[in-house]
């Protein structure tokens, strides 16, 4: 169905350092790498302590669905990180590691290659807004949680998802 994204059928796949796993949902271009993309939308089960990926000259944001926490350490903080906690917005070439204190976690990551932007949010969809993509954290609309929704491919599902629970990207050109 176009503009949908559904859970079912993600194939999750090692990272790029080895250290995980990650199911990529949507990117852009189509016919993009990881070299070449404009923007990448994934979600990724973190089991382990470790370092993340480089990602040169592109901005992360890494939201938690479940599970965890974790402390996510860069060279100037810790970060704990849970279901409850706001999207954490990271460049991709700066050292970062994980640390679970907790159970096995699943998290919804956003990359954008510079320029381009995300501004990411956690929380129920309003009734109208101008989200690009949005990612379900429960059913509704006859839709399942962990379905990804393209607003740009189907602003008719903007009134039927409202109130629903979802991490929310809106990308910013500068």
């Amino acid at each position: 169905m176009r503009g949908i994204y559904p859970v079912q059928g993600r194939i999750f796949r090692p990272w790029k350092n080895g250290g995980g796993e990650t199911a990529e949902i949507a990117i852009s271009p189509v016919s993009a790498t990881s070299e070449t993309f404009s923007w990448r939308v994934s979600t990724a089960w973190v089991a382990s302590d470790g370092p993340f990926s480089e990602f040169l000259g592109i901005d992360r944001v890494l939201t938690v669905i479940e599970g965890g926490p974790m402390l996510v350490e860069t060279r100037e903080a810790s970060h704990r990180l849970d279901e409850d906690s706001p999207p954490f917005a990271f460049p991709g070439e700066i050292p970062v590691t994980a640390r679970l204190c907790g159970p096995a976690l699943l998290d919804f990551n956003v990359m954008c290659r510079r320029p381009l932007r995300a501004a990411v949010s956690k929380g129920p969809l309003p009734h109208a807004h101008d989200f690009d993509l949005a990612l379900l954290l429960a059913a509704g609309g006859g839709l399942q949680r962990l379905d990804l929704v393209d607003f740009r491919e189907r602003p008719d599902l903007v009134t039927g998802l409202a109130g629903i629970a979802a991490i929310a990207v809106r990308f910013v050109q500068p």
